[in-house]
Order: C-alpha cells, then structure tokens, then sequence
C-alpha cells in the first residue's frame, strides 16, 4: 500500500548545491603545494560524499598515504576549502522551484550532510536563506557520519516523526545506504554526483532526473 511521505530529508553537496568545483579546485591546491599529481575536477564525482578525511585520502596517490600526510592534508584541506567553498558553489537548477512547491504543500524539510556541521549550516544560511528547515544538521564527532544512519534517525526523533514517513533525496551510495539502513524512501538525483546504476544497486527505490519530478512522487504516495 502507498504510504505518505510527511517529510523530506535532503543530501546538501550534489543534491540541492553543486560543490563539485569548489571541492575539486581546493583539493588541487593542497595536492599543488605537497607536489603530488591533480586530478581533473569530475574525478572528484568519486572522492566526495563521506567526509574531508575521506576526500583526502581517495585523492592522495598510494604511497602518499601515510598517516603524517593525511592528517597535514586534511588541515590544510579545511583551511583552504573554508576560504573558498563560496566561489562557485550554488543550488542547482530547479532546487528553488522544488522547495518553494513543498513550502506551499506544508511538507516539512530537513537537511544532513557528511560535511561539518558548522559549514554545513553556513552552506545552507547563505545558499539557501529563504527557505524553512526544520533540521539541519552536519557531521559531529558525537554521531556516526553516513552511511550509518544514526544522523537520519536522530533527525526523525527531534522532529517527532516515524522514519517511514521520510523519503530521503541524496546524489550518493552513501545517501542510499542511509536511507534504507534508517527505513526511510530512498530516492536518487540524478543531477548530482553519481550514476543511475550506483543508485538503484545501493538501494534506490525511485530516481528523479530533474528537482520538481520530486512532487508527483510525494503526491502519488511511494510504495513504503
């Protein structure tokens, strides 16, 4: 039987803003100064999605992994990504259609990013300024990041709803996974980071090719 969706919760990097050039040009700059090889900046569609420390270590080369960089890398990485991750950064097309539509709808929405909390919540101050969140919330030492889905549950109890009441749009394995691990609707976005075949093999159970497909979805009810 259908069951209604109350709620969408939302990917932040490759779902409703494209970072990828932001993420790719200050990761280039820290792999610039250590003499280590660039990448082109659509590599970066793989690197990112679970975290600095993970983006640091997927664009190191082998024998450049040793724990000493890594960790010189991921300071250096916050430093220079802070400074610069306004540049070019900005929502993708059709997301201000889509949230206005599920503002005028009364359907609540939330964010949660792998990125740090803090940055994630300025992303979102300043990108995102004239929409409600009920949530927004970024990656904390305190909480396991995705996709452990500990971040979309904890979102769910704060906001006093069933996860099944969630469907949850993200761009990633990571986001498939955590939606279905939380036991929310997984949905894909194609405009995003990854490929339709990642999405539907880690578990997404629709996928949007534009932002505003994302209505008749909620108005049909997804199978649950």
């Amino acid at each position: 039987m259908p069951h209604h969706k109350n709620i969408v919760l939302f990917d932040l990097d490759g779902t409703l803003v494209d970072s990828l050039t932001d993420l790719a040009d200050s990761m280039n700059r820290v792999l610039n100064r250590q003499g280590l090889p660039l990448h082109p900046i659509q590599a970066y569609r793989y690197f990112v999605g679970d975290g600095i420390a993970n983006l640091v270590r997927r664009a190191l080369p082998a024998e450049a992994r040793q724990p000493e960089t890594i960790e010189e890398c991921v300071r250096e990485m916050r430093r220079e990504y802070g400074m610069h991750w306004a540049d070019t950064t900005r929502p993708y097309p059709g997301i201000a259609e889509l949230l206005d539509a599920l503002m005028s709808r009364g359907i609540e929405m939330a964010i949660l990013s792998n990125k740090p909390d803090a940055l994630t919540r300025k992303v979102v101050e300043t990108l995102l300024p004239n929409w409600r969140f009920a949530a927004v919330a970024g990656a904390r030492e305190t909480i396991a990041r995705k996709p452990d889905p500990a971040g979309a549950l904890r979102i769910a109890s704060l906001l006093h709803h069933a996860p099944q009441e969630f469907l949850y749009l993200g761009d990633t394995n990571t986001d498939m996974q955590t939606a279905r691990a939380a036991g929310m609707y997984a949905v894909g976005a194609l405009w995003g980071f990854r490929t339709a075949g990642e999405l539907r093999e880690n578990g997404a159970q629709a996928l949007l090719s534009v932002p505003l497909e994302l209505c008749p979805l909620l108005d049909r009810g997804p199978e649950s």
